[in-house]
This record gives structure tokens, sequence and C-alpha cells, in this order.
């Protein structure tokens, strides 16, 4: 049961609240809220058969239900409150073909019959059971059945030839009233187009279930909002759109009814014919009370004299507007009535002339709209989302063609009205819209110049469309790939531990073995040689290729070592190290290298120390200055610089930049540089790098790196400075008293 604090759950069966009445639907559960003092939270249930769950499982407060539904849980409800069209509270269903080819329940047999849904009451249950009473099992007499989804889809399925009957409900069994509800749905142009042969006997109507997770007071509230909401003159006519109904009944079954409803204030609902003389000739008020005063007996006495000089004022004014105009007049103007701000629309008309009367008479009718006002600011509010959202929105058919987007989608997609249907983001949601992507699945994204959108696909039935929403998920896209790759490294680091301590030791055998054989032979080849003996040279030829092996087993030695510096954990007992001192012994160590490729610059100012291992440091830019030599070309010795820069920034943090003006990396090489096995310099292993970025994020720091094609490689890396040492405290030794 609903506490006053909790907020009333109203769900909406399927067929209600598309597209166009979405917004009526919210401003629905904003003017009950309003009336009731308590929330009322309006839902749209996906299927009929949602909705039914949810009653039985006893998790909505409320459900506007179909017919049979109603009829079903009427006995566990609080109340049910039925539906009224065109003054009654039941309907009928009507089969419905075309003019140029008008059927009868007799030659029905294999045509093809388009119904609105399982559930449906008017639009699939009750022409079934009306067919079947006939004998007519509908399994057995149409070649085709499908569901439509909605009225206005199965009678467009008639017309288009796709269908030969569908059902429609109709509020009475008559032809002329089926005429005008049927031009509702296909204009007046195609209506000619329709016949109706058959009616089905009455049901009573769809409405509301009220269940018995309200309380009784709750139920007496909204029964007393519900059957008064369409007829106190409050202005909230239009609020019954999404359900096309004038009102809610509660009919009288001989159960047990809800308690009885408590009195509301009535809104004013005047109507008035004035004379000439702006005296009336009739006024009329459901309650018999305007502006807080009694109007019986207002014939013959003026507008002034029946509602008082401050309520008649703005209606004189605007009489004398049309007076002078000859046309109608609109006004809405404010007013305080038995000390509460009431607002009131006020229409007036000229009536025909009168013969023998010089001044026309006028028709005045005066309602008040306090109820519409409060809503007014919800209702813009719920109109403007699509202009004021501020990711993309677009609104498609389904064949693609753009039928409204927002600013932001303009703004994102300068170039989709030229493109139509043709446009990446398009194809994509029609993409995902006719493959039907089960529940669950991930929502598509398109990658546009530089950006990943990420699409919410909504199929719209009235008329049928697509509502598309895109967000720029770039950053959470690039956070991502920044996550696999670190899922990358560390599964990687964990197969090159494994790797590296399995192939050490046979390594440390073969280069000893290589080690020894070589000495053996060029100690055979020395003797051969004192003898004169031709087998020499051949001893020379192997040795020379036994040379080559052990070149090849140190490099794959070096690599072993590069991969469990890869895997292996930072140092536990890291020291305190200058960083100027480690960067020249790096210099010096590839001294001549760099002579031979490139000229030296070096930038050099005061630097912070750093806690790290001094020896993993010194690999560290060893990689870092060797990879950037390695990339510039001999050729250009001349023109090539190795630039080395060292600096603190304004973080405190030391910061050192190798950029060298070698050829440069592709966007897409650049974006895996730091990965393992992925070389930029040919013949390289592709460690050297993986190497460093473990090395730096082991300490902390980051490590950058920007390149452009033909223009260089800048490699940035940060480490944070060494914390600071704390005094040790003094040792204060206590003598026993």
């Amino acid at each position: 049961m609903t506490t006053p604090t909790t907020p009333i759950r109203f769900m909406i069966y399927p067929a209600l609240g598309d597209v166009r009445e979405h917004v009526r639907v919210e401003l629905f559960g904003r003017a009950l809220s309003e009336r009731l003092g308590r929330t009322v939270m309006v839902e749209i249930a996906p299927t009929y058969e949602v909705l039914e769950a949810e009653l039985v499982a006893g998790h909505v407060d409320m459900a506007w239900a179909t017919a049979e539904q109603c009829d079903a849980f009427a006995p566990r409800a609080r109340a049910v409150l039925r539906a009224v069209r065109s003054g009654s509270f039941h309907y009928h269903s009507a089969l419905v073909c075309r003019a140029d080819e008008p059927l009868t329940l007799e030659t029905l047999q294999g045509k093809r019959a388009a119904w609105v849904a399982p559930r449906s009451t008017g639009g699939h249950l009750l022409p079934v059971r009306y067919l079947e009473s006939r004998g007519l099992r509908t399994n057995e007499l149409f070649s085709q059945q499908r569901f439509w989804g909605t009225y206005r889809k199965a009678i467009h399925a008639v017309l288009s030839g796709e269908a030969d009957v569908t059902a429609i409900y109709s509020n009475h069994a008559d032809e002329h009233a089926m005429r005008a509800t049927l031009a509702t749905y296909v204009g007046a142009e195609d209506e000619p187009r329709l016949m109706t042969f058959a009616f089905t006997a009455p049901t009573l109507a769809d409405g509301i279930v009220l269940t018995r997770r309200l309380s009784e007071p709750d139920v007496a509230a909204l029964v007393s909002v519900l059957t008064r909401m369409n007829t106190d003159g409050s202005g909230l006519e239009m609020l019954m759109g999404p359900f096309r109904v004038e009102g809610f009944v509660l009919p009288s079954d001989g159960r047990e009814q809800a308690p009885a409803p408590r009195k509301s204030r009535s809104a004013e609902y005047v109507v008035a014919e004035l004379d000439g003389e702006d005296r009336c000739r009739r006024l009329w008020s459901p309650t018999g009370r305007a502006f807080g005063r009694d109007v019986s007996g207002a014939e013959g006495r003026t507008l002034t004299e029946v509602l008082g000089a401050e309520a008649a004022e703005p209606l004189l004014s605007l009489m004398c507007a049309v007076r002078h105009g000859g046309a109608d007049g609109r006004q809405e103007y404010r007013l305080e009535v038995e000390g509460e701000t009431r607002w009131y629309a006020a229409e007036i008309t000229p009536c025909a002339p009168v013969p023998g009367e010089t001044r026309q008479r006028l028709g005045l009718m005066v309602r008040d709209v306090s109820g519409m006002r409060a809503l007014e600011d919800p209702m813009y509010r719920l109109a403007s989302f699509p202009l004021l959202h501020p990711e993309p929105l677009l609104e498609l058919s389904m064949e693609g063609e753009l039928r409204y987007a927002n600013p932001a989608a303009h703004r994102a997609f300068p170039e989709m009205v030229a493109q139509g249907g043709r446009h990446p983001l398009v194809q994509a949601a029609l993409q995902w819209s006719w493959r039907g992507a089960p529940a669950g699945e991930p929502a598509p994204l398109v990658q546009l110049a530089g950006h990943y959108w990420e699409l919410t696909v909504a199929q719209l039935s009235d008329p049928a469309g697509l509502r598309v929403f895109a967000r720029d998920v770039t950053l959470r896209k690039q956070m991502e790939t920044r996550l696999l790759q670190a899922d990358r490294l560390s599964a990687l680091g964990s197969l090159a531990a494994a790797v590296g301590h399995e192939m050490n030791n046979p390594l440390a055998f073969m280069l000893a073995n290589l080690s020894y054989a070589r000495e053996e032979l060029e100690r055979m080849g020395e003797s051969l040689r004192g003898q004169g003996a031709a087998v020499s040279e051949e001893l020379g030829e192997v040795l020379e290729a036994l040379s080559e092996t052990a070149e090849g087993a140190l490099r794959l030695k070096h690599i072993v070592q590069d991969l469990r510096t890869l895997s292996r954990k930072p140092p536990e007992h890291q020291a305190r190290v200058e960083l100027q001192p480690v960067l020249e012994n790096a210099l010096k160590l590839i001294r001549g290298q760099v002579s031979q490729r490139a000229r030296l610059e070096r930038d050099f100012f005061e630097l912070p120390a750093v806690d790290a291992d001094e020896a993993r440091l010194t690999q560290l830019f060893l990689n870092l200055l060797l990879n950037a030599v390695q990339s510039m070309n001999p050729a250009d010795a001349a023109r090539n610089v190795l630039r080395v820069a060292a600096y603190t920034s304004e973080d405190g943090e030391a910061v050192v930049e190798v950029q060298d003006t070698g050829k440069g990396l592709a966007p897409d090489a650049l974006s895996r540089i730091f990965e393992p096995f992925v070389a930029t310099v040919p013949g390289s292993s592709g460690l050297g790098l993986s190497v460093s970025h473990a090395i730096v994020t082991s300490l902390g720091g980051t490590l950058r790196a920007e390149s452009r094609e033909g223009r260089g490689t800048l490699i940035t890396v940060t480490l944070p400075a060494a914390a600071e040492v704390s005094q040790p405290r003094q040792q204060v030794r206590l003598a026993a008293g």
C-alpha cells in the first residue's frame, strides 16, 4: 500500500502516448499530482503483456488498461473507472474493409486480417469472439492474420492493399459515427475509401484500474479528480487527448463501490448572451456561482451588477474592442477571488444580427484556466526538450528521411542535411532498427572525424519512425583503450616473466658452449695453420658462422632481459637519485652513435631528486636516446638534431624531454608506440619503449609521445620529486626512579 510520501505509479498501455501525445501523457500526470498533492509517475508499458504482468505482481497503483484487463482485475481492484466516449462508457468493434472491394461475413473466407495487438479488445479480441460466435473460426477463415500495433497502422494496411479487413473500436453501432472515427485516423480524403460491414455487441470500455496498493482516501481523491477533470471548467480538457476520451465514470455494477468522492473546489465556467446594452439576456454557470458571487437571476442585469466591478472590468474592455472591430476577441487575465489568485480566459463572439436591434448581441464565455496555467512551465519544458537537449537528437522515417534534427545535431553533423540517408549515423540507426537487436546488446557506435558517437535508437509507431540520441563518448573510448592496453601489458608482463625465466638458463648454456666451441676451433685452427693444412681455411668459415650464432644468441639474451625488466616489479628499496648525472652518463655511453647521426643539443636546468633505482633510470634514458638516434638517417647527419632538455615543472616534478628530427610516426603507429613488440625502428625488438613505459609508470610518473610524419618525435618523461626526508625523532631514555 502506498504511503503519502511515496509516488503513485501510473502505468499506461503502449498504444497510448506515442510521439505527439507524449507531452500530454506527462502533463496528465502532473495535473493529477497538483490536484492530489502527491507525485504521480506516469510510465508507458512496452507491451500489453508487461502491463498485465505488473498488475498481477502488484507493482502498480494505477493502470490504464484494456477493457479485457479492466474486467479481469475489477474483482481485486479498489475501483475501475471506465472511459467515456461520445457520452457512452460502452463500445463496439466494427469490421472495416475497402469500399471498392466490399465484404460480408459470408465472403471473408481466404481474406487477410490486420489486427491491432493480441491483447487489444476492439482491435482483436472482440471481433474474434464475434466471428467465432457465428461459427467462423479465424484460424480457418483467414489466409493471413497479422498484428500491426496501432489502429492507424491496421487501417492503413487495408487502404494500401496489404490486408483486406481490420477491426476498430466504435462508440456506437452507427455507420455515420464510424465515418467520423475513421476520418480521425485517415483524414477526410481517404475515409470514403473505407466501409463498415458489421458491428459486434457492446462491451464495457477500457479505463483506469485503481489497485489495492492505494489507500481508500487516495482512491476517493483520484475518483473525484478523474471524474471531474473534464467537467469542472478547469481548462484541462486537452489532457484527455492521450486517451481519446471525454472523461471517466465509475459504473454501478452492484459491487461495493469506492468511497464517496471528497468535495473539491470547482473551477468557474460562465456562458452568457449580452444584448446591445451589454445586459445579460441569459447567463449560466454549472455551479450557480462565478468569481465568488451568486450569479442566479442575472437576466436583465449588467455584467458589473452580476459579477462585480473588478471581475467585469476586463470583460467590458474586451466587449468594447469586439464591437469596434467586428471580430472575435480573446483575453486572459488574473483576478483575486476569495483570497486566491486565479487565471481566467474570456472569449467574446459577435452573434447574428437580430432584426430591429441597432446594436449587435455578443456571446461570452469565461473559463477558469488556473489548472493549465500551473502546467504551462512544465509543458513548455517538455515541448522544448528536443530543441534544448544538449546532445544531438534526430527523428527519422523508417527509410532514413530526416524529419527533425535539433540545433546540437546540426552543430555536430553539419553535413547531415546534404547527405541525408547516406550519412553514417543515419545508416547505423537504420541497420540497428532493421536487424532487431536483442535486449542488452551494446548500443551502436559510429566513428566520425576522430569522435566516437554512441547511439540510442527508439522506434516510434505513430507515425512509424526512429528517434535517435547521439552521445559523444570519445573520452570514454580513449579511457577504455588505455585500460585495455594496461590489461594487455599486464598479461604480456606475466607471459614475459614466465618466458624469460624458462629461456634464461638454456641461453646461458648456449652462450657458454658457443664460446667454448669457438675457443677450441680457434686453437685447432692455429695448430693446423702451423702445419700448413688446407683444412684451416674451412675452419675459418665455421668460426665465422659460430661468431654470427653467438651474436644472435647474445641479442636473444638482451631481449629476454628486456622481457624480464618489463615484467619485474619495481625495486622495493629505492634511493634518492639525482637525474642530471644519470643523463650525462647515458649520453656518454651513446656518444659515438650520436656523432655519426646528429648534432647534440643540451638544455639542462635545475632538477629535483627522485626516488628510483639508478640502474633502471640509466636503462630508461639509454632506451629513449638510442631510439631517437636510430630514427635519424646517417646521410642527413649535418641537419639532424638530438635535443635533450631537463627542467622542473610548475608542479615541482622532474621533466626530461628527448626530441629527434627523424622521420616521425603515423597516427596509427603513434597510438601503439608503448606496446611490446611494436618496433618504431627497423631491426629493433620493439621492447625498448614498452620497457621504458613500465619503468616510468612503476615510479609513479608518465611517459608521453608526440610525433608528426617527416618532422620527428618528442618523448616526455615526467617523474615525481623525491619525498621530503622527515627529521628523526630524538630518543629519550627515562631513568628508573
